[in-house]
């Protein structure tokens, strides 16, 4: 049988073509010791298989997956859709070759409204909690269901306006699970049904979003302009949530071991405290400097990485 999905245990840096820039990295890192959180890989042959099938999942490829799935919830003693010890995971694209913002992601998948209580009751966070569930909802409507972000987002931003609030991280516990309740209502009017509860529907239907993003029109452009060709195709990283929206003493960021401008050899990246990778691309806040993070938090200069990107060295 040919193999189609690779733990990242799996991989290694001269896997690019298979695995694509992001997943060959991410299992290089993994086995050199770096603390990457456990994921895994459906290569960028799967992707044509997918196209060629006209949208369906090639014969044994979900069978495959769910064993990775398994896999996953054993290295974690975590489990999809188990509210008492839930397992959560990003779903990225990652082609061969760079093509930065150009393809689609979705972060916080595995939440439903009883995973999000057992969440609760873990953390003792109801606004992180409220907070990643609605990031789902809105980027599960956007990416996978095709939906318009843009009724998504209004939601959020009517409930700051009236709370009187102006940036995200202010907004309430209260405030945020209006919020999700709300974008449930809008979901299930956009779409046409209710948002997806069961993890594994979520899996399914965001790989294969993960897929399609491939041709959506500014990928097809960028291609066409970076004369990248349009058969490479994408892998889909699986990999374990590591959430940067838990409070002030969390964040999320892009972090380079060179300048990648002028290849100046030092620590070079942005940092959000309080957010999640999508905060930090989207430009809705402004992100700190590594000599931001120096001088306005001196106790934060050495901090704790964990690697969800390729280090550039």
């Amino acid at each position: 049988m040919v193999k189609r999905v690779y733990d990242f245990e799996e991989g290694n840096r001269d896997m690019r073509a298979l695995l694509g820039g992001k997943g060959a990295n991410l299992a290089e890192m993994t086995n050199i010791g770096l603390r990457v959180p456990p994921g895994f890989t459906i290569t960028t042959s799967t992707c044509s298989e997918f196209f060629e099938a006209r949208g369906k999942f090639p014969e044994g490829l979900w069978e495959e997956v769910l064993e990775h799935v398994r896999g996953l919830e054993e290295r974690t003693a975590k489990r999809f859709g188990d509210p008492k010890r839930p397992l959560l995971v990003s779903v990225r694209s990652g082609a061969p070759v760079s093509m930065p913002g150009m393809m689609d992601t979705v972060l916080n998948l595995g939440m439903n409204d009883e995973v999000v209580e057992g969440l609760v009751e873990l953390t003792g966070d109801e606004r992180f909690v409220y907070d990643a569930y609605r990031r789902l909802i809105t980027m599960f409507a956007d990416v996978v269901m095709y939906a318009d972000r843009e009724k998504f987002d209004e939601v959020f931003e009517a409930e700051k306006e009236r709370e009187g609030v102006e940036t995200d991280p202010e907004l309430s516990a209260e405030g945020i699970k209006r919020v999700v309740e709300e974008q449930k209502k809008v979901f299930e009017k956009e779409v046409g049904r209710a948002f997806p509860t069961d993890p594994h529907e979520q899996l399914r239907l965001a790989i294969a979003a993960v897929f399609n993003s491939w041709n959506i029109p500014r990928a097809r452009t960028y291609r066409r302009v970076e004369g990248i060709p349009d058969d490479v195709g994408t892998a889909c990283n699986i990999q374990t949530m590591v959430f940067g929206n838990m409070g002030w003493d969390s964040g999320s960021g892009v972090l380079f071991t060179r300048n990648p401008a002028d290849g100046d050899s030092k620590i070079y990246g942005e940092l959000l405290f309080n957010a999640q990778g999508e905060d930090v691309v989207a430009g809705i806040r402004t992100p700190l400097s590594m000599a931001d993070l120096k001088r306005e938090h001196p106790q934060r200069e050495t901090f704790r990485v964990t690697l969800r990107y390729d280090l550039k060295g």
